[in-house]
């Protein structure tokens, strides 16, 4: 049984001016075993608009892996943002 454990909800609109919903949610699913073996957890990373949706599953490894470079990118476009409001003060 999946846990759903974020969900990140994007509002735009198009050209016509309809508005439009996207949805990036992040599920879980616990460890559990399996012909008497410990099995890892996944974790899901689903995306869906209104006509369809799209998931890939991830060990924990790898959803690691991801979000360590998230992070790092994430990090980095909020220093540039600042050093732009620091150089817009100048």
């Amino acid at each position: 049984m999946a846990t759903i454990e974020e969900e990140v909800i994007h509002w735009w609109k198009d050209e016509k001016g309809e508005s439009h919903r996207n949805a990036l949610r992040l599920e879980s699913e616990p460890a559990n075993e399996q012909n008497g073996f410990p099995r890892d957890g996944v974790i899901t990373i689903r995306i869906m608009n209104s006509v369809a949706q799209q998931a890939i599953k991830l060990s924990p490894d790898e959803a690691l892996r991801i979000s360590t470079q998230l992070l790092s990118i994430a990090k980095d476009l909020m220093n540039q943002k600042r050093q732009m409001w620091n150089h817009h003060g100048d």
